[in-house]
């Protein structure tokens, strides 16, 4: 497909207001749920991270697409944000080591997006209103046409996204040599949580979202991690349930992000739909056991309810976003389970928090030597 410089697009967004862009990417019409990213780099692995399922990716640098793509540079098989706006669209890239330009590769994945839109306004306006659903369209300009469209699409909340994004199949990672077993629960996991736990020591298998406690646990793990994901975890019940189960092993577990919230909901904790979410690799996380700040990466628009969890005295909160003081991290007391709402696995974003992966093979580790003295 030719790209047309100076195409006109449309964004619509639920409350009515809309902006008038141009063309990026393939030409056609995408809904979802807009969210702004205020990371300055990453924006491949951002794209292809499968916790964006069903949300039109806002992302606030002045230029996207500058350095390329990269065919390693991914965190699934394929983008999965449903559509892309931006401020400058770059046709050219000048890293040598890329293989496409971002324009090329939006046509490969029929990304429809659109471009020379004032994202600081726009920015601000999803700050303050909240987050809402938009429709992007390139190849439709009637504005009362689209609000109709955009009327028939359903709200984030209540949404159980994983299922469409998870492995269907369980597949294996790394080096089956390894010291260690970990079961993953692919709830939309990024292939960076993968290789760290492989980097490691750990050979994993990956398992689907709706693998029974018996499957999983059949294989001997010496540790699970509970992955990443899209939607809302209160529509996840079954998943609850599941890690319930598994709490009940006394196998150490490890969650991130939705797998932080799901733990949490099994824990007989609470989520809830935030204003607009925290996406971006500049987010300040407190340690309060070390009393040490991260700057973290960070992408979810659900959160686990602080003020429930630090009146449990078998919870203990382990770290909180400086921000906005919502809870970022948790231990189970009477279990081997932590989780934080962030990505220590950082793709992108810094590596504040790679010691989490530490922390999880030490108490696998510790798990180990226990089993045998017992």
């Amino acid at each position: 497909m030719k790209y047309l410089q100076g195409q006109r697009a449309i964004l619509l967004l639920e409350d009515g207001t809309y902006y008038e862009g141009k063309a990026a990417g393939k030409f056609g019409t995408t809904t979802g749920e807009i969210a702004f990213n205020t990371g300055m780099t990453g924006y491949q692995e951002i794209f292809t991270d499968p916790s964006y399922f069903g949300q039109i990716l806002l992302m606030t640098p002045s230029h996207i697409g500058n350095y390329g793509i990269h065919p390693d540079e991914v965190e699934s098989e394929s983008v999965k944000i449903s559509g892309l706006v931006c401020k400058k669209f770059s046709q050219i890239f000048s890293r040598a080591a890329s293989e496409e330009s971002i324009q090329a590769y939006f046509e490969r994945q029929n990304l429809v997006g659109i471009s020379d839109i004032d994202t600081r306004a726009l920015v601000r306006h999803i700050r303050d209103k909240g987050a809402m659903n938009a429709i992007i369209s390139s190849d439709n300009l009637d504005v009362e046409a689209l609000k109709a469209k955009l009327a028939e699409v359903p709200s984030m909340a209540g949404l159980e996204l994983s299922s469409k994004v998870c492995t269907k199949e369980v597949y294996e990672f790394g080096d089956p040599s390894a010291e260690h077993k970990v079961s993953v629960i692919d709830f939309g996991v990024k292939k960076n949580i993968l290789r760290c736990l492989s980097d490691r020591g750990c050979y994993l298998k990956v398992f689907p979202m709706d693998a029974s406690v018996d499957e999983i646990t059949a294989w001997g793990p010496d540790g699970i991690m509970l992955s990443n994901g899209p939607g809302d975890p209160a529509a996840m019940g079954a998943s609850v349930e599941l890690i319930q189960g598994l709490i009940r092993t006394n196998i150490p577990m490890f969650g991130i992000c939705l797998g932080h919230q799901l733990l949490s909901l099994a824990a007989g904790l609470t989520t809830f739909k935030m204003h607009n979410g925290h996406r971006g690799i500049n987010h300040p996380i407190k340690n309060m056991i070390t009393g040490k700040c991260e700057i973290t990466s960070q992408n979810h628009g659900f959160v686990v309810n602080r003020e429930e969890a630090e009146n449990r005295d078998d919870i203990e909160v382990t770290h909180i976003h400086l921000n906005d003081d919502t809870l970022a991290g948790i231990r189970l007391k009477n279990a081997k389970a932590f989780s934080v709402q962030f990505h220590p696995e950082s793709s992108a974003g810094p590596n504040d928090s790679r010691y989490l992966f530490d922390d999880f093979i030490t108490l696998i580790k510790e798990n180990k030597t226990q089993t045998i003295e017992a």
